[in-house]
């Protein structure tokens, strides 16, 4: 399954066109080729897909999934909460 887990940008590199994401926890690299130039700023929350950022969310929204997810979370162990993660990053490769 697929989920879009809002993520906070907490840094962003122009140069090569990405940033750095914290999605409950876990900091990776996401895409910004489909964002408009200067859309996406550090504190935003982001929605993510296959790698790349495709929108922004609103912060109590975004707050307010990460709750939820929480709630989930608590009911699994520190790796299978990384690793539900992680293999969100991996959703393309399951459709295939």
């Amino acid at each position: 399954m697929c989920l879009s887990i809002p993520s906070k940008v907490v840094k962003i590199d122009l140069e090569r066109n990405v940033a750095i994401v914290d999605t409950m926890g876990v900091k990776r690299e996401a895409g910004l080729e489909l964002m408009e130039d200067g859309d996406v700023k550090i504190g935003d929350y982001v929605l993510l897909h296959i790698g790349f950022i495709m929108n922004k969310i609103d912060e109590e929204d975004a707050l307010e999934s990460l709750k939820v997810y929480n709630e989930i979370l608590e009911k699994l162990d520190e790796q299978e909460r990384r690793q539900m993660v992680i293999d969100d990053d991996n959703c393309e490769k399951r459709g295939e």
